[in-house]
């Protein structure tokens, strides 16, 4: 019996691989239907009840959702509390909430270091409009200043150790926008050293 529910695992965890494979093949996103649970069968060459399996686990975890008559796409995982809640597991511990707030705040130095380096001028100016005219908290600041780079896997990162955080903090009150207004005209200066200044003494404090 347990080799059979390991080989079945086995199944189960091969399907789940082969279809993030083919969404990061296909460049798939937010809200792109994926194959049917038949056509999957035949594309993975298994067994429809595995398919079935194994896409009742992932709609669980909220990672895809069918909607009757259309089909099944793929969710943004920030759509659901799947995060926050693993978060509230695991990062009870003092020590390893400290080093999830010293690894956001590195990563963060890092897009602050890209966007000098790689921000169009109109993109910092439409960032620079938004925070002038803007109530905002600080993820909601830093989710931008990050899709103003094109390294889509530090904003990613960045966006999970973010909302972990969160989920320890609940810390989502607005700020006071004038360091972050300074931040942003070094950063159009491209002046890494007063930016790096700027985040550690004014807005990291």
């Amino acid at each position: 019996m347990n080799i059979v529910q390991n080989e079945s695992s086995k199944v189960y965890l091969d399907i789940v691989k082969q279809l993030n494979n083919m969404i990061e093949e296909d460049s798939l996103v937010a809200g792109d239907k994926i194959p049917s649970e038949r056509e999957l069968s035949e594309l993975f060459q298994v067994g429809r009840s595995s398919v079935r399996e194994a896409l009742r686990s992932m709609e669980l975890l909220g990672l895809i959702e069918t909607r009757r008559g259309e089909g099944t796409f793929i969710r943004d995982f920030q759509d659901h509390k799947l995060v926050e809640i693993l978060g509230s597991f695991f990062l009870r511990e003092k020590k390893t909430q400290l080093k999830l707030l010293e690894t956001k705040n590195l990563l963060e130095m890092d897009c602050i270091r890209l966007a000098i380096r790689e921000a169009k001028e109109e993109k910092i100016e439409s960032l620079l409009h938004w925070v002038k005219n803007s109530s905002f908290d600080d993820f909601s600041f830093f989710k931008q200043l990050a899709s103003t780079h094109e390294n889509t896997l530090l904003q990613r990162i960045w966006s999970i150790v973010g909302i972990y955080e969160n989920s320890v903090t609940s810390s989502r009150e607005i700020v006071e926008k004038e360091p972050y207004v300074e931040l942003l005209i070094h950063l159009r200066d491209r002046d890494e050293k007063q930016a790096l200044y700027i985040y550690s003494n004014s807005i990291r404090k």
